[in-house]
């Protein structure tokens, strides 16, 4: 029997069966069964994310599960997986990517410059913010908390639009409610957005070679530049940093973007490189961003507590 250690929202135990069915389907007739576990994030749901800080305020305790060993694998987005991994612990395999981008959902608008004046936009990432503010400066950017359905259902009574992962609301099919999907020329997603995290213990060579076969190389390669990157920038998911690498044979190509929380300040880079030097890459164009500025702008956002509620001017 295999026990998955996950959260318990519905898009956290959709991953989490997801993986158990390609489990099954390597292995049939193999019993796995759900470890479900609330979270550090999960519980403060009052506060933003950036003032309750930290790393890992969604993969603690489902870490924990793992080491103490209640559970064999878990399961997270990988979005929310620190950029060091806890000791004893090794990211086992990377499924294939689902689609990374951001999704603005509305009843008002069909795309975000059709929303009116001074518009009030729910998200929970100040990478969203960032980026939503430098795109549109009158907008008003509320904080938004909760499983994906409270989130959308704001959309539909106090705010004018909600922006949320596109690749969640796909999976827990809702992919009707988006009104538009943002190229990632436009809004560049959060570091690993759409992919999945399987960890599993080091040294639990059975298991590990159960999860092996579950390793997509394309995803794994993007997924590696991305988090070099964060690793570099030692940042979390909580901090306006933005990448998204791509794979053409043996080529991974990277853009990334650090900007402040109003939008105003901007760095961007972009590098290409060998899919074997992925991790490398991603460490270098974080080294490259700092250098032209991010580290201001990331020393800046420490201990950040304010709300964008203010229209920019």
């Amino acid at each position: 029997m295999i026990r998955i250690a996950t959260r318990k929202s519905a898009l956290a135990k959709w991953q989490a069966n997801h993986v158990a069915g390609l489990l099954r389907q390597n292995e049939p007739g193999l019993e796995v069964v759900l470890h479900e576990l609330s979270t550090r994030g999960d519980r403060i749901l009052e506060v933003p994310l950036a003032q309750v800080g930290g790393k890992g305020l969604f993969v603690k305790e489902i870490e924990d599960a793992l080491l103490q060993g209640d559970a064999q694998v878990a399961v997270h987005s990988m979005k929310d997986l620190p950029a060091v991994l806890a000791d004893g612990l090794v990211l086992a395999a990377v499924p294939v990517r689902e689609d990374p981008r951001d999704a603005l959902c509305s009843p008002k608008a069909r795309r975000l410059e059709d929303l009116p004046q001074g518009a009030r936009v729910g998200t929970a990432s100040l990478r969203r913010a960032a980026q939503l503010k430098a795109l549109r400066p009158d907008l008003r950017i509320e904080t938004v908390r909760g499983n994906v359905e409270t989130r959308l259902r704001k959309s539909e009574g106090e705010l004018d639009a909600v922006v949320l992962a596109y690749a969640g609301l796909k999976r827990l099919g809702l992919a009707d409610r988006v009104s538009y999907v943002f190229p990632v020329e436009e809004m560049l997603p959060a570091v690993a957005q759409g992919a999945l995290a399987i960890e599993a213990r080091a040294g639990d060579d059975a298991t590990l070679a159960r999860l092996a076969p579950l390793d997509h190389a394309e995803t794994r390669h993007q997924v590696l530049a991305e988090r070099g990157l964060l690793r570099r920038l030692e940042g979390g998911c909580q901090v306006p940093i933005a990448a998204h690498a791509q794979v053409s044979g043996g080529t991974v190509s990277l853009r990334a973007l650090v900007a402040s929380v109003d939008g105003t300040q901007v760095v961007r880079g972009e590098r290409s490189g060998p899919v074997a030097a992925a991790e490398a890459l991603g460490e270098a164009l974080g080294e490259e961003l700092l250098g032209k500025g991010a580290a201001e702008i990331l020393k800046a956002c420490e201990g950040l507590g304010q709300a964008l509620s203010a229209p920019r001017r």
